[in-house]
């Protein structure tokens, strides 16, 4: 109608962004648990909860750390202090 395409905007390109950050986020939570699901078992809800509250960057290097963690309780201090 009036010459601008949706994928022009501003609004589009910002939402298109947040998405993908979203969608990165959680596949990198998803990682992250299941890396944990087969060093440990399950983790609790509790620790799956707060490891989906974590920013990409504090999820990478949650999923290095991991690679040293000998117990979940290991696990819960890296979570306290980060």
């Amino acid at each position: 109608m009036l010459g601008i395409e949706l994928k022009q905007t501003r609004v589009y390109q910002e939402a298109k962004t947040e998405g993908e950050s979203i969608g990165e986020a959680r596949g990198e939570a998803r990682m992250v648990t299941r890396l944990l699901s087969r060093k440990f078992g399950d983790p609790s809800d509790r620790f799956t909860d707060r490891i989906q509250q974590l920013n990409v960057s504090q999820l990478e290097d949650l999923g290095e750390a991991l690679l040293d963690f000998n117990s979940i309780a290991d696990l819960e201090s890296w979570l306290s202090q980060n």
